[in-house]
This record gives structure tokens, sequence and C-alpha cells, in this order.
């Protein structure tokens, strides 16, 4: 169950907020390490100059992120949790992106994630009345191009050398080669031209 996906209640039921408020979500450890990801996003994330891209990644690979060789990450792109990333050799994220890394979100090499993409493993059951908090896993493969303000919902992969086109919301698996545009996302064509020497 995705935040796209709106089921059809057929019984009427008062929404739990105070189960949903004291559930626990996160372990002590992780809530440790989201408020230490706090403390240090804003002063020495956000501030590098845009050019040191190894500083970023060096902070992030602290917080235990794995990232690949030659990555570049502006310093506007918002990471919820670092140590649920991952990221191959010659990644782009651009600026103000959103890695809303509650689950692991998996980046492959050479993929560009464009200006104010929005990458969200995370959600809720909408058809439970507490509504428990949902982390499941986005992959997005090798090669890939994730267009300007695309969003990517929960459980998505996202096969090799394909494309999403500005703007789309995909909530459902896209196969390799694949050029997807449109809310919801449709394949419209092929990419089968590109290949991994091509990039």
């Amino acid at each position: 169950m995705t935040q796209c996906d709106y089921p059809i209640m057929t019984t009427h039921h008062a929404l739990d907020i105070a189960a949903n408020r004291s559930a626990q979500k996160w372990t002590p450890r992780e809530l440790l390490g989201r408020l230490l990801w706090d403390t240090v996003e804003g002063p020495f994330f956000r501030w590098t100059p845009r050019q040191i891209w190894w500083i970023r990644n060096a902070i992030l690979r602290l917080f235990g992120a794995r990232i690949g060789d030659n990555v570049h990450i502006h310093p506007s792109v918002r990471i919820a949790i670092p140590w649920n990333l991952e990221i191959g050799d010659d990644v782009a994220v651009g600026d103000r992106a959103i890695l809303y890394s509650l689950g692991r979100i998996r980046i492959g090499a050479r993929t560009c994630i464009s200006q104010q993409a929005h990458i969200c493993a995370g959600t809720h059951d909408a058809t439970r009345s507490d509504m428990p908090l949902l982390k499941p896993p986005i992959e997005i493969g090798e090669g890939v191009w994730i267009c300007a303000d695309a969003f990517i919902g929960p459980a998505v992969h996202i096969g090799n050398y394909s494309i999403v086109g500005a703007r789309a919301v995909v909530v459902k698996d896209v196969p390799d080669h694949s050029v997807v545009v449109g809310n919801p996302g449709r394949v419209i064509g092929s990419r089968k031209t590109i290949q991994s020497h091509d990039l």
C-alpha cells in the first residue's frame, strides 16, 4: 500500500491518531542517529560549497551511507536517513531533490536524479485506523534518468536505463529501458539504444 493508493472504505471508522503517535516507529539507536544527522545536516552539509562534492560524500559515509566514486550530490538535497542510502559510482543528485529514505533507497551507477525529484521510501497503511508507518525500499537501476519534479513511490523498482519524465508519478515497477511519463506514470516508449558502454 503506497500513499498514492486510495482504498475504498466499506465501513466508517475514526482514525486513531493517539495509537499512531504512540507507536514505536524507531529504535533508540535510530532516534539518536536521526538527532545527530539533523544537527549535522544543516550547518555542515547544506552550507558546503556546491563544487566540493567530496565533503558531502564524506559526511554521508560517516553516517553510514554507501556512496560510490565520483558522486555529485547538491548541498540543497534533503536526505532523511543517510544509513538507508546506497548510491553507485558516477551518480548525480540535483538541486532540492528529496531522498526520503525511511526505508532503503538504492541508486545504481551512472544514474541522474534531477532537481526537485522526490524518492519516497515511506508511507502509511491507510486501511488501518492507526495508519502505521511503513518503510518499503526503493530500487533505481543503472543509467536511469529521473527528471525534474518526478515522484517515485515506496516499494518501486525502476529498471536499468529507463527515463522517468518530468513531474511523472511512478507507483508501480518500471521495466528496463522504459520511458515513463504522466500521473499515474505510464510507459510510452523504449530506450533500448542505450547500453552500459554508452554512459
